[in-house]
């Protein structure tokens, strides 16, 4: 007899899928159990083939209000939690110098 196939992104183990990750930069920390993190990607210029940065900011749900600004942090994707936040703080990896 063949075993059941599991159409969701779920293990036999009843872990989720695997959640896209992402390390950053917090650049604003000002609303509440929210902070902005900016993460940065180096991409090649299609036409001149040269290295370039690419940033990309990201609502984060910092429901502890842990994060401060220039802390690096560890964001993982979640479902829709408002309009713009679609991420959570996994950990925070390095705390800014006060």
């Amino acid at each position: 007899m063949t075993e059941p196939i599991e159409k969701s992104g779920a293990t036999a183990s009843g872990e989720r899928g695997r959640r896209q990750v992402l390390v950053g930069k917090v650049v604003s920390d000002k609303m509440d159990k929210t902070i902005v993190v900016a993460v940065e990607r180096v991409v090649i210029h299609p036409l001149y083939r040269r290295r370039m940065k690419k940033t990309s900011k990201y609502h984060v749900h910092d429901g502890s209000n842990e994060c401060r600004e220039g802390d690096r942090v560890r964001i993982v994707a979640s479902r829709p939690l408002s309009k713009l936040k679609r991420w959570r703080v996994g950990e925070v990896l390095e705390r800014a110098e006060a």
